[in-house]
């Protein structure tokens, strides 16, 4: 079994799908490793610590030749994979929803494309769920970023000058992101609170040491979906919650939007008029800003200021933390494969519950549900 590492050839993508570690952890499995010559620089690892680890360096045609996996952050484009073997997988995301096209190609050229967005969110797959994974990092580097962009203090200090207050931070949807924004906050020493249309979330929100901000008396919408994902709120759900926001959100300092809907564009949940009521200096960090955005007027890789307020966002967030991010990718991909590692064909096989769900294309078609439907 070959199994092939491509260096990352999309814009601002920083990361590797695969360690040194996942490389030794893989050939101890049986396989052999080939790995893009700098495919790792980025991250931080050296092309001699892949070899040292026992992968094989080699330009790109020749890692991928005669490959039978190939790993990737962001899916290649089938051009790059010319010469890997008939029917060889790619494991990697796609944006299945966001980018069709390349789930067809893949599906004309005969690859298997192995979407690790798709992964099922059951306890057996926590171990090889990229998107909690990265979503982890994000929210931590969401509010280090703040912070950084943010002219004050976060903890409360005691001087003989005077006391400086503590700043205030509220974090909306309390995902996996969510969470970790609220912990690092609080880490900082900021007031955090933080809401979500999931009523689930608010022994989760107090449990870190913050405050739950939750719509009350609205009866029938708790705004859970498949897998833990949330789902569209309805009219008078998004009314009550709007007005309970906008008064909120104008005496806080901090605020993180972290909300997402798989396969549609980012919910919007600031406005330009809820960001003319926050004080001058205050600083947003949408994390949805990739997909449409939670917040009016953001920009990707951009800081806007919009009434005197800094609003950002970065188009890749995990890339910011490219050496970090990258272990946990590669053992996300890792987890996936060597779970279903036959040992007496010295390959993966996959069973339906989670191989149906992350497969896009097979057989030269696209066979995943979610894209047929």
């Amino acid at each position: 079994m070959q199994i092939a590492a491509l260096k990352e050839r999309a814009s601002g993508e920083a990361r590797v799908s695969i360690t040194p570690e996942t490389v030794k952890k893989f050939i101890a499995l049986g396989a052999m490793v080939t790995v893009e010559k700098g495919a790792g620089e980025t991250a931080s690892i050296s092309d001699a610590a892949y070899e040292e680890a026992g992968a094989t360096i080699a330009t790109a045609a020749k890692a991928v030749s005669g490959a039978e996996i190939v790993l990737g952050v962001q899916a290649p484009d089938v051009a790059a994979l010319k010469g890997a073997a008939k029917g060889a997988w790619v494991a990697a995301t796609f944006d299945p929803f966001g980018d069709k096209d390349r789930v067809d190609a893949y599906a004309k050229a005969g690859f298997e494309a192995l979407s690790m967005e798709f992964m099922p969110r059951i306890t057996r797959a926590q171990s090889m769920d990229v998107l909690s994974s990265q979503s982890n990092l994000s929210g931590y580097k969401a509010v280090v970023s703040a912070a950084n962009e943010y002219g004050r203090a976060f903890p409360m200090m005691m001087t003989a000058a005077g006391t400086v207050q503590a700043a205030r931070a509220f974090v909306m949807g309390v995902g996996v992101a969510g969470l970790q924004a609220i912990a690092t906050a609080k880490r900082l020493g900021a007031q955090v609170s933080a809401t979500d249309v999931r009523s689930a979330t608010k022994e989760q929100i107090q449990s870190l040491g913050a405050k739950p901000i939750f719509v009350e008396n609205v009866a029938g919408i708790e705004g859970e979906g498949s897998g833990g994902y949330a789902t569209e709120m309805s009219e008078e759900y998004q009314k009550a919650q709007a007005e309970l926001v906008s008064g909120h959100i104008a005496k806080q300092d901090i605020v993180i939007t972290t909300a997402l809907i798989p396969g549609r564009a980012a919910p919007r949940l600031i406005s330009d008029a809820q960001i003319a009521t926050m004080r001058q200096g205050s600083v947003i960090f949408d994390l949805a800003v990739a997909q449409g955005g939670n917040v009016e007027g953001s920009e990707p890789d951009k800081v806007v200021t919009k009434h005197g307020v800094k609003i950002m966002g970065f188009s890749n967030t995990p890339s910011h933390l490219a050496a970090d991010a990258s272990a946990l990718f590669a053992r996300n991909l890792y987890n996936f494969l060597s779970a279903f590692w036959d040992k007496e064909q010295g390959k993966p096989v996959l069973d339906e519950e989670i191989g149906d769900a992350v497969r896009l294309t097979q057989g030269g078609k696209v066979v995943n549900e979610r894209l047929l439907g």
